[in-house]
């Protein structure tokens, strides 16, 4: 087979010269592949006509055996009604019939050594294909990764190290200013409420509270104690007196 000779060839050749000389070297691969593919269908195509022969030849073989064996049967027959003349007449066909008998079987072994050679080859086809596919994942992995290393070479290559870090650390060091900036800024504000300000949103924080637990009590169908409200008993009894009237 051709596609042999090819892969004979190229393995003996020098593998990363030619890809080195190849406009895609995965075009090239990929492209191997598909004539292997090629060479592997028209081989399955002419095993299968080989086998079709093969069966046709043996059809007729076994028709011409059951030929023969039907004129000796006659023979038989005539020889016990005595009948020599009959008899040598059904065997002449027998004759005739077994030299049939003879080249089918001849024709059929020829047939059959060719049909089990297509049949090797077949398979030691599909070995090598499937030897060659593995082979297409790793040499397209290492060319891509080759593409890689050497775009990535070039960009580190293109980059001025040196001022790019000076850029880094001075932007590096305005936002440390600006975040020192807005700390102080931060302080001062904090810094700047009055002690009456804070006492007024401590009242109003704890107003919502008492309010919240007022509402969820009622839900629950409790009645608040005057320690829960932040009243002395007094003061309670006298909110009381003054629902009452």
């Amino acid at each position: 087979m051709g596609i042999f000779t090819r892969i004979s060839d190229m393995l003996k050749a020098n593998i990363n010269d030619m890809l080195d000389k190849a406009e895609d070297p995965e075009k090239l691969v990929k492209q191997i592949i598909l004539d292997m593919q090629k060479e592997l269908t028209k081989s399955t195509q002419a095993l299968g006509k080989a086998v079709a022969s093969e069966r046709m030849v043996e059809k007729q073989y076994r028709n011409a055996c059951a030929v023969s064996a039907s004129w000796e049967q006659r023979a038989k027959a005539a020889l016990k009604a005595g009948d020599a003349e009959l008899a040598k007449k059904a065997l002449a066909s027998k004759v005739k019939a077994d030299e049939d008998v003879a080249n089918y079987r001849e024709m059929y072994e020829t047939i059959s050594n060719q049909t089990e050679a297509i049949r090797s080859q077949v398979e030691v086809l599909k070995t090598k294909m499937q030897e060659a596919k593995s082979r297409e994942a790793m040499l397209i992995a290492r060319s891509q990764m080759a593409d890689t290393t050497r775009e990535l070479a070039k960009s580190i290559g293109g980059i001025d190290t040196k001022s790019s870090f000076d850029k880094l650390s001075k932007m590096e060091e305005k936002i440390e200013r600006k975040e020192a900036e807005a700390a102080a800024f931060s302080e001062i504000m904090g810094a700047g409420k009055t002690e009456e300000v804070a006492t007024f949103e401590e009242l109003e924080r704890n107003a919502k509270v008492d309010s919240e637990l007022e509402r969820l009590m009622a839900e629950m169908g409790m009645m608040p104690s005057a320690a829960d409200l932040g009243l002395s008993d007094a003061d309670l009894k006298a909110a009381a007196a003054a629902l009452d009237s």
